[in-house]
């Protein structure tokens, strides 16, 4: 698919905030003009689909402020500098339900939002979970539940979790606790 790919011929930052960078490039179209494309650089990230022995998975409700309500989400969170993902992802399942996983397995990633970011997030199932207590950073506000997985999927059917990430893990546990993938 070469054919499609477009040439960058200058990039710049055009806006440097606490974890996230706007970039702008000039670039060369497969039609020989010349474009400009801006879009977001973002360090990645982890979310976890935390299991229960009772076979409910654990969740979190929290406030996302650029769309000013509070979702049902699966824990999630950045990955810091230069970080493994599954570091990110025992590091936040602790922080945000109090939980620690002895038997992690990586999904897939997902690329969440590619028309104007490169964020990507590594997706694991987390098993085998010991409560621990809530570590919560300064600022975060959580509230933590447990959900029976059909009742995720039927929220998920009902436009209640309208979170992808969210959404995505909820079709993978399903295909997972149906045996159709492992």
């Amino acid at each position: 698919m070469k054919h499609l790919e477009e040439k960058t011929l200058s990039s710049k930052q055009i806006f440097k905030g606490r974890y996230l960078k706007v970039e702008q490039d000039k670039v060369q179209g497969p039609d020989g003009n010349i474009y400009t494309r801006e879009y977001i650089l973002h360090p990645g990230a982890a979310m976890m689909i935390p299991l229960l022995p009772n076979g409910n998975v654990v969740m979190v409700h929290q406030y996302r402020h650029a769309v000013k309500q509070v979702f049902l989400e699966f824990p999630a969170g950045k990955r810091d500098h230069q970080e493994e993902t599954i570091k990110t992802a025992k590091r936040e399942l602790l922080e945000e339900t109090g939980y620690e996983a002895s038997t992690w397995k990586f999904l897939t990633t997902i690329h969440p939002v590619i028309g104007y970011s490169n964020e990507h997030i590594d997706l694991y199932l987390a098993q085998d979970l010991k409560k621990i207590g809530q570590q919560l950073d300064t600022g975060e506000f959580l509230e933590v539940v447990e959900i029976a997985p059909q009742d995720l999927l039927a929220r998920v059917q009902r436009g209640e979790v309208t979170d992808v990430k969210t959404q995505i893990g909820a079709f993978w546990l399903d295909k997972i606790l149906r045996g159709e993938w492992n």
